[in-house]
C-alpha cells in the first residue's frame, strides 16, 4: 500500500490555512479569535505549549460558525482543484492518507478521490477541541500501526521532513516539493 501526507503533498498548499482564510471571508466576526491564536503560536514556538494546545486555541473560531459542515462543503467545491495531478495519475484503491489536518476537513476530498482510509487529527468541528493527539511525526506511525499492525508500506509520500518516522517504515519514500517528487534517502533525514 502507498501512504500519503495530504497538505503540501497531494494538496497544493495547507488545507487548514486555506480553510481558515475561506472562513474568515465568510464569517468576518471570527477575527476576534485571531489574537489568542497568535499568542498561542508564539508560545508554541518558544516551547511553552504543545502543538495540540496551540491548535485547540487556533480552532476555537469553529465555535462561532453556525454550520461548519456546510462551509466545509463550500470550501471543497472551490478547492478540490488544488489536488496535485501527479497524485490523481497514480492513485490506487488501497491508498491511505495520513495528516495532521482535522479529519472533518479531509473527509470530502478523501471521498471524492476514492481514498478508502483517512487517518487524521480528530477535532470537534463545533468546539475545536482535539479528541486525539495531533497526527504528526511519530504520532503518524503510532496511529498507522494501530490500524495496520503488520502492513507493508510500499511507498510513502510527504513534503515534510517531520514525517521521517513514517518514511522510515516505507520500502521507498518520496519528498514532494512544489508538485515534483524526488526519492527520499531516509538515512540522511
Amino acid at each position: 500500500m502507498n501512504v500519503y501526507d495530504f497538505d503540501g503533498t497531494i494538496y497544493k498548499g495547507d488545507s487548514t490555512v486555506d480553510f481558515y482564510l475561506f472562513m474568515l471571508k465568510r464569517h468576518p466576526g471570527m477575527v476576534r479569535f485571531f489574537p489568542a491564536a497568535c499568542t498561542a503560536a508564539v508560545k508554541h514556538k518558544l516551547g511553552k505549549c504543545s502543538t495540540k494546545e496551540w491548535k485547540e486555541i487556533f480552532f476555537r473560531f469553529l465555535s462561532s460558525v453556525p454550520d461548519v459542515q456546510n462551509d466545509v462543503q463550500l470550501f471543497w467545491k472551490k478547492n478540490l482543484r488544488k489536488i496535485m495531478p501527479w497524485y490523481t495519475a497514480q492513485k490506487q484503491d488501497t491508498d491511505v492518507v495520513i495528516s495532521a489536518s482535522p479529519s472533518f476537513l479531509l473527509e470530502i476530498p478523501a471521498k471524492e478521490l476514492g481514498i478508502q482510509k483517512l487517518i487524521a487529527s480528530e477535532v470537534d468541528m463545533k468546539t475545536g477541541k482535539f479528541s486525539s493527539e495531533n497526527c504528526k511525526g511519530k504520532e503518524k506511525v503510532k496511529r498507522f500501526r494501530e490500524i495496520y499492525p503488520d502492513e507493508t508500506v510500499s511507498g510513502f509520500y510527504s513534503d515534510s521532513l517531520s514525517d521521517l518516522p513514517m518514511a522510515e517504515l516505507a520500502e521507498k519514500a518520496f519528498l514532494c516539493r512544489k508538485g515534483h517528487l524526488t526519492e527520499w534517502d531516509v538515512r540522511k533525514g
